[in-house]
């Protein structure tokens, strides 16, 4: 949905090496990780779960609203939240490509994930990419006046703090607020969702789930086939009578303090992430919580690290795929210069085939996919030999099943690290060059300024000699 808007390296001081061992946590009930492929058009999401999503890992690949929204020319990105039907009509697709799209990705043994726009229609008539004609509050053949929730009542910035009913009730940015109370928008709205799952689709990102009461998507949920997987948009904000973890009876919910709390550390000092966990305020616990970097609201608004931070940036995600604490999402949508902007597009605002070649497309998730391996790998396993530098390097293993280290400062580190790791040669996941592991554990590595190191069991290509 639309919102609206967004250090210098440490000296190296070594110190001490601790030995930190933390409790895993528990696996979370949406298997992971996947990738928000964000504004990619159902041609080459299906051409990437192909190449790269299913031979990397990825579980599943989460795409763009695919109903027909109000159309603005691909001018904008925030078209596709504004809903005019519910026909497979968008301006990523057709009906036929994005079925087309969930069986190539199948074949690849990636799931996918559709993102739902459910809690509102748009915000004043207009013209839809399939060609629909409409009014803000009557949708011929789907929903007239009668349908919406009081057209008058619109959210005001204090109901956040003082009024969870009019948060749930009233019109986010003026969108026309469907009426979840009733039982038919709960059929139309379960109708649509059902369809989804008919061609394929595993799962669900529920858009603006905190404007739906609990109540209302029981209900739907209660409609739905099968038992698709459920994730939900659910921020939590200072003092909010509405928080994230009302939410979990109907699914997982999308941990957003996570990301807050990243950019914090790695635009300062990362050796406090030894205790990383829901000590920190996070506002959903492990196994129910979605978690990332960044998305396509949190990247535009400046709350959390996005592409544009470059290598800390990676840093951040490879840290977010090691760390045992959620199911972990990569992103990967377009550049920008102008936050308002809509991906590339042809001549009728339909979205343009991904070139990861031409600059216009971040295609991040490519840079993770030794690290979706080691998310594998080290599944179920405790964090312990942890190491900091007291400042900006950091380091762990996971069990005996991986090992990590992070380098957010401007210069290179190198010392011998006990890696928990049986003895081996080891091939660097995040990033070029192996590790050698001796018989006690312990490998001498060098890990680069800005870089990360991080090997795996199954990775090593041949044993190390008998010292």
């Amino acid at each position: 949905m639309k919102r609206y808007r967004s250090a210098a390296a440490v000296a190296l001081a070594l110190v001490a090496t601790a030995v930190v061992i933390l409790p895993a946590q528990a696996a979370p009930v949406g298997s992971g990780p996947f990738v928000k492929l964000w504004s990619w058009n159902w041609n080459s999401v299906a051409r990437e779960c192909t190449d790269v999503l299913g031979p990397a890992g990825f579980d599943a690949v989460q795409v763009s609203p695919p109903n027909d929204s109000m159309s603005r020319g691909g001018a904008v990105w925030w078209d596709i939240y504004q809903p005019a039907r519910y026909t497979l009509t968008s301006k990523f697709g057709t009906e036929a490509q994005f079925k087309a799209m969930i069986d190539t990705c199948h074949a690849a043994g990636v799931k996918v994930h559709a993102d739902v726009v459910i809690n509102h229609m748009t915000g004043q008539g207009s013209t839809s990419y399939g060609g629909y004609s409409f009014s803000k509050y009557n949708y011929p053949g789907l929903y007239s006046a009668a349908d919406f929730h009081t057209p008058s009542c619109v959210i005001n910035q204090s109901d956040y703090t003082g009024d969870a009913w009019r948060v749930q009730n009233c019109e986010l940015v003026q969108l026309a607020d469907l009426n979840t109370g009733s039982e038919y928008v709960r059929d139309q709205i379960a109708g649509y969702l059902n369809k989804l799952t008919s061609l394929g689709v595993d799962g669900f990102r529920i858009d603006a789930a905190k404007h739906i009461s609990t109540t209302d998507l029981a209900a739907i949920k209660s409609r739905l086939t099968g038992s698709p997987y459920i994730h939900q948009e659910v921020i939590q904000g200072a003092g909010e009578p509405i928080q994230p973890n009302q939410y979990t009876g109907i699914g997982d919910v999308h941990e957003f303090v996570y990301g807050r709390k990243m950019k914090e550390q790695f635009t300062g000092q990362i050796r406090n992430l030894s205790t990383f966990g829901e000590s920190w305020g996070l506002s959903v616990p492990s196994d129910k919580a979605v978690t990332f970097i960044d998305n396509h609201d949190t990247e535009r608004n400046g709350s959390t690290l996005n592409y544009k931070y470059g290598d800390t940036y990676k840093l951040a995600n490879v840290f977010l795929l090691s760390w045992p604490y959620g199911t972990p999402r990569v992103y990967s949508s377009f550049t920008w210069s102008d936050s308002e902007a809509g991906p590339p597009h042809n001549g009728s605002g339909f979205v343009t085939d991904t070139d990861c070649g031409n600059g216009r497309w971040t295609c991040f998730h490519r840079q993770l996919t030794g690290m979706v391996g080691f998310y594998h790998a080290v599944a179920g396993t405790a964090v312990a030999n942890w190491y900091d530098n007291g400042d900006n390097v950091i380091a762990f293993s996971r069990g005996n099943k991986g090992w990590v280290s992070i380098n957010n400062s401007g210069s290179a580190l190198t010392r011998t690290f006990t890696t928990g790791l049986p003895a081996g040669t080891y091939q660097n996941v995040a990033g070029s060059g192996t590790v050698t592991v001796a018989a006690d554990g312990t490998a001498s590595v060098t890990v680069p300024a800005k870089s990360a190191v991080a090997i795996r069991v199954g990775t090593n290509p041949s044993p190390s000699p008998t010292p």
